[in-house]
């Protein structure tokens, strides 16, 4: 095999269309010997049965947790959306917003995640009094905390960096509509040098983690710090653990 098959095999969406595919069998064979009992499986029943196949099977090849719910569910909006008959624009609507939204999402295993006022609040109080401090929220989805940090700390250089196009605009606006000094830009982190930053801040996912740290550990300066929202790094524990709310996710603070 070669290794651009063994890449392209890899990307989690082409991963979870496999497993759609192998699964289809065995709800067949399920189906079957049900029918063989005398049961009389309709449409739904063989779109519940593939769902569930499927999902154990994503749990089987360690697909991220949120693949699960894909798996199970999209078998039964397959068949909920044909019983509709809704209009062919619709579909391309709907694929155009989600493409907008979750854009390479099939690759860096990064899904929209928004934070909240809690960790916005707690990010700015770890922050140097340092003025002219440089600040970057990596994957900034629809702006909350670049907009917060650069209200609470105007002196500061803030910028959120997006992939995604239609959280990239919408943050934009926000920035403009508001007169925020924050600055977005829509590219990919990983083209970013840390060295340049005195905090990171992130919210990603616990599929980058390991690569997040590989990273922040040759590029960033003495005395920066990287904060991730809700997941570890296991290669490194923390130097501070803030919880932020009741039963909410922690801040895991890293300080170089």
């Amino acid at each position: 095999m070669s290794l651009r098959l063994r890449r392209l095999l890899h990307v989690p969406a082409l991963r979870a269309a496999l497993i759609q595919a192998g699964a289809y069998p065995i709800t067949l064979v399920i189906i079957y010997l049900l029918a063989t009992l005398g049961m009389k499986p309709g449409l739904p029943d063989v779109a519940v049965v593939q769902g569930v196949i499927a999902a154990l099977l994503t749990v089987r090849y360690g697909l991220a947790p949120w693949w699960r719910l894909i798996q199970l569910l999209f078998p039964l909006a397959l068949v909920a959306a044909g019983t509709l008959a809704l209009p062919p624009a619709f579909y391309l609507i709907v694929f155009v917003v989600l493409m907008g939204l979750f854009w390479s999402t099939y690759r860096t295993q990064v899904p929209l995640y928004p934070s909240g006022p809690a960790a916005w609040a707690a990010v700015a109080a770890e922050l140097p009094a340092t003025p002219g401090l440089r600040l970057i929220d990596i994957g900034s989805g629809m702006g909350g905390m670049a907009l917060h940090l650069a209200r609470v700390r105007p002196d500061a250089h803030v910028t959120g960096i997006e992939l995604a196009p239609l959280p990239w605009l919408y943050s934009t606006l926000r920035a403009a509509l508001s007169g925020s000094r924050a600055r977005f830009v829509r590219g990919d982190y990983e083209q970013l040098h840390f060295g340049d930053y005195d905090m990171v801040f992130a919210y990603l996912s616990p599929a980058v983690m390991s690569g997040l740290w590989a990273k922040a550990a040759v590029e960033m300066r003495p005395g920066s710090l990287l904060i991730s929202y809700e997941f570890e790094i296991e290669a490194c524990p923390p130097v501070k653990t803030i919880v932020t709310t009741e039963h909410g996710p922690a801040l895991y603070v890293w300080r170089f």
